[in-house]
């Protein structure tokens, strides 16, 4: 089995897949309507991909899901808002501008408090444990 880590990254890199299938998948349809564009649609290979790294990208989620908590979890979702901009550039010669830099470092920078915010949780239970164990119980109130 994928370590938790491997799994954890997975998560962010199957979700960029899948909109980098989908963006070559969505050029090759030649603006057909109705049941001939679905049809074209699941005869492209890019569209197929797309879906089958969707689903491999929601089978790894539950298993992340499994093992960590949502709200430690989740945060790593804002990671694909980076990579995606970053797949735009190098792969489809989108431009960014100074804003989404900016965005991009301020999600990155939310994931990373978040994820260290989850280890300060797990910290202050393990203090609020070894102090209370601490306390004498003497009988008087004070």
């Amino acid at each position: 089995m994928m370590s938790m880590r491997l799994s954890w990254l997975a998560v962010p890199v199957l979700n960029t897949l899948y909109q980098f299938f989908i963006k070559h998948g969505a050029a090759q349809l030649d603006g057909a309507a109705g049941a001939d564009w679905l049809w074209q649609a699941l005869a492209s290979h890019w569209i197929l991909a797309a879906i089958a790294a969707e689903i491999l990208c929601f089978f790894i989620w539950m298993n992340v899901l499994s093992e960590l908590d949502l709200s430690r979890a989740f945060p790593l979702s804002g990671i694909s808002y980076v990579l995606i901009i970053a797949t735009g550039w190098f792969v489809f010669g989108e431009p960014i501008v100074g804003l989404q830099v900016v965005g991009s470092g301020l999600i990155l920078t939310g994931v990373w408090l978040i994820a260290g915010a989850a280890g300060e949780g797990a910290r202050q239970d393990d203090w609020d444990t070894k102090h209370n164990s601490l306390r004498v119980d003497t009988g008087k109130d004070r």
